[in-house]
């Protein structure tokens, strides 16, 4: 294994933290004056800022790492994913936005207010809060992992724990006082950052594989790494999961989870929301094929000796832990100054989803479920909800290093699979989120007494469909797309079985 951190690595390190400083400075002095300053803009970002910050949401330290990890072992098909989000993202653009547009709408929820009553808002808030709390928080325990074992060559509890505080420091200072604008702004930095980082690493593994580009390509195809669809009944990333609940996924990721909406809402109208989130998913992409080929350069180099002159036997272990491929040649086979660029480079990715989880969970939690309840006991001026979101994102800060630390303790000590729980909570929250907007636009039914039993329906049809729970007693396993679409059935089903009120 490489030895720790070079000056040339530290260097990197330290220039890429005296940038987020000096741009959270700069950001932090965008003029605040009430909520829809703070959550949505007040309306006026730009529509190019918008896509670029999707981009960054919808990306993390865990694809940052995942994406070569599933080309490496398996294909190109994961590509399909991301066709299924263009197609999401078509229907969330046509069909939710201009409705959120409509009723000027600061959170995503509100739209259910409109059709079930205010109770309808509040839970459907309480259960992105709940689903975001365990996914996020897991999200950042992924990040802090990989950053520890590369800053540190260990993943000791304190080192993760710095990790995590690294993240977090990172996170508060773009959310905390500028609310989703600076958020926004400094995602453009971060997507820069790991895009750049990205390419260095396709170039540099390109260079080190010592033959032409032919070659490279007769060779994955001989090996079955070019397949791009799969037609088969197997789930996973087949076509018919694609166009099921992978497709129900993305609409949810990107038109009922607050955490990537918020960033459509802040755009001037709703045209400009379409065009922000279509160019999102354009410049998505590109990017998650540039992470599929590292993974595919990463198989030629440890799975083909001949090309890349190697022959030492991969374990993928670290202390015991199970590492993807990426991380093996971070940590074995990068020489100084890359291994600084790439640690950054997953730095922005984790950075990127963790400042906009905190604008998005404070958002809900005043606008859906704090303001309401104080403006029915007195008038308040808006500066104190403000300061009220201010304080929630210090809330959520400390909340998810929380969620980080224990999904650390948790997956030492127990046999219980709590970052596939975690990473997938969100998925259990859709279901019931996409039954209830579906009722809501599409039908004339429900009520606001069937919202919470749609809600808690579509989230324990997902658990009882998980192999450590009915699967382990039933002996079957069913793909996690499949376990989205009957979810959402279920609780679009309860929805249909209340009469409009």
């Amino acid at each position: 294994m490489n030895s720790a951190f070079s000056i040339v690595d530290w260097s990197i390190f330290i220039a890429y933290f005296l940038v987020l400083t000096v741009t959270s400075v700069l950001l932090s002095q965008v003029k605040v004056k009430n909520t829809r300053d703070y959550f949505v803009g007040g309306n006026s970002v730009p529509m190019f800022a918008v896509a670029i910050s999707v981009l960054a949401t919808s990306q993390s330290a865990a694809t940052f790492l995942g994406g070569p990890e599933y080309s490496y072992g398996k294909d190109l098909t994961f590509i399909g994913f991301y066709l299924s989000a263009f197609l999401a993202v078509i229907f969330v653009a046509k069909v939710l936005i201009p409705r959120f547009y409509a009723i000027n709408a600061v959170t995503v929820y509100e739209l259910l207010e409109i059709r079930y009553g205010e109770s309808a808002k509040k839970q459907a808030g309480v259960m992105f809060l709940i689903g975001r709390l365990f996914a996020s928080g897991a999200r950042l325990y992924i990040g802090a992992l990989a950053i520890s074992m590369i800053l540190f060559l260990d993943i000791t509890p304190s080192h993760v724990a710095v990790s995590i505080a690294i993240l977090m420091l990172g996170a508060l200072a773009y959310a905390y006082f500028g609310g989703v604008k600076s958020i926004i702004f400094s995602d453009i930095i971060q997507a820069m950052t790991y895009i750049g980082a990205g390419i260095a690493v396709l170039v540099y593994l390109y260079v080190t594989i010592d033959t032409d580009f032919s070659t490279i390509v007769s060779t994955l195809q001989t090996d079955n790494k070019l397949n791009l669809l799969d037609w088969s009944m197997s789930g996973g990333f087949s076509v018919w999961a694609l166009l099921g609940g992978w497709l129900l996924l993305n609409i949810a990721a990107y038109g009922l989870d607050q955490d990537m909406t918020q960033r459509a809402l802040s755009c001037k109208n709703a045209k400009e929301a379409q065009k922000s989130l279509m160019l999102s998913i354009y410049l998505t992409i590109p990017v998650a094929i540039l992470f599929l080929f590292i993974g595919l350069l990463l198989y030629l180099f440890y799975q083909h000796p001949e090309l890349s002159g190697l022959s030492t036997e991969v374990v993928q272990k670290f202390e015991g832990e199970k590492i993807t491929i990426f991380m093996y040649y971070i940590l074995h086979e990068m020489p100084e100054g890359m291994r600084g660029l790439v640690t950054v480079g997953a730095v922005a990715a984790a950075l990127s989803s963790s400042n906009s989880v905190l604008g998005a969970m404070s958002s809900v939690a005043i606008e859906d479920l704090y303001k309401p309840w104080k403006l029915k006991r007195a008038k308040v001026e808006e500066i104190h909800f403000v300061k009220a979101g201010r304080n929630a994102v210090l809330f959520f800060a400390v909340a998810l290093s929380l969620m980080a630390m224990l999904s650390f303790y948790w997956q030492r000590y127990t046999e219980l699979p709590l970052l596939s729980f975690a990473l997938g909570v969100m998925a259990f929250a859709y279901t019931g989120l996409l039954g209830v907007f579906g009722a809501a636009i599409f039908t004339k039914r429900g009520n606001a007494t069937t919202v919470p039993l749609a809600l808690l329906g579509g989230f324990m049809t997902v658990l009882l469909l998980q192999p450590y729970v009915l699967g382990a007693a039933l002996d079957f396993k069913l793909g996690f797309a499949w376990q989205i679409l009957g979810g959402t059935v279920v609780a679009f089903g309860i929805m249909m079985s209340g009469k409009e009120k």
